[in-house]
């Protein structure tokens, strides 16, 4: 009697053990499978790799450092694009092209692919600036009055010549800045590929228009001196000549009356008979015969 206690004792406490053991054996079994299932599916996985802060990645970055990125989402100002360091960096719509744009949309989409330049940083907030202009570009934003630069003549009409001075925008040089004298026509000074030195005057960057001048950069030409008034020698008089020439009044008063009477002749020439005239021009020759006589 007393062995069959003894032998169910240790037949129950063999049981619990082995209950525990079932129980740890199923645990580690659902533990194994579990892990196998992550394994299979890594985005069900809890991540593994520790991902360092941004502040930290945005550090590494630089003014100026190339970055290629994938647009994420458009807006009316501009595109936010992934470069790949966990926050998105902003290119702004000035900054898609030398020339003005209306909409991001006219130059990029979703999904697309870009090679651009870092152009500021803003480190304490992690704010990232990009442009698609490669460094060195210059735009209008940046031109200056009175500022000389060398550019290439793209076309030339009536009034002027449009030149290429590498801002995406043509200056044009009207005819009166080409010279400082008379220019009849812009081909007289200048021809199409030509390369000219110029000065910008004006710059409207809202409509996108540069003045430009090429006088400005030409050697003023000195003020004409007046002419000084020559004087008249003074004829030599021919005393003989002018003893000949000398008439008494008589003479004078004759050769006055014989003026008048040709002005009277060609006036009321259809009045007068011929007759008249006749009988005029006799007394007027035979008087002029008696003061020859005298």
């Amino acid at each position: 009697m007393q062995l069959s206690r003894q032998v169910a004792w240790r037949v129950s406490k063999m049981g619990a053990q082995f209950g525990r053991f079932a129980q740890e054996s199923e645990k580690s079994l659902i533990e194994g499978v579990n892990h196998v299932s992550d394994q299979q599916n890594p985005s069900q996985a809890e991540p593994q790799i520790k991902v360092l802060p941004k502040k930290r990645i945005v550090r590494k970055l630089a003014v100026g450092q190339e970055v290629q990125g994938r647009v994420k989402r458009l807006t009316d100002f501009g595109a936010f694009i992934d470069i790949g360091v966990g926050t998105d960096a902003l290119m702004h719509v000035s900054e898609m092209s030398q020339r003005r744009i209306k909409s991001p949309k006219d130059v990029l989409k979703v999904g697309q692919e870009v090679t651009a330049w870092i152009k500021k940083l803003d480190k304490a907030h992690n704010r990232i600036s990009l442009t698609m202009l490669p460094p060195g570009t210059r735009t209008i934003r940046d031109l200056e009055v009175g500022e000389v630069l060398t550019g290439t003549v793209t076309r030339i009409t009536n009034y002027g010549a449009f030149v290429d001075i590498g801002v995406g925008y043509d200056g044009m040089v009207h005819v009166k800045e080409m010279a400082y004298g008379y220019v009849k026509h812009p081909s007289d000074m200048v021809q199409e590929g030509q390369e000219v030195q110029v000065e910008v005057i004006k710059v409207n960057r809202r409509r996108g228009q540069i003045d430009l001048s090429m006088k400005n950069l030409l050697p003023e030409p000195e003020p004409e001196a007046p002419e000084e008034p020559m004087e008249a020698d003074e004829p030599e008089m021919d005393l003989e000549a002018e003893e000949e020439k000398v008439l008494s009044p008589f003479e004078l008063a004759l050769l006055k009356a014989q003026e008048k009477r040709n002005k009277r002749k060609e006036k009321k020439r259809k009045k007068k008979s011929w007759f008249e005239e006749d009988e005029e021009d006799e007394i007027i020759r035979r008087t002029l015969e008696l003061a020859e006589g005298d």
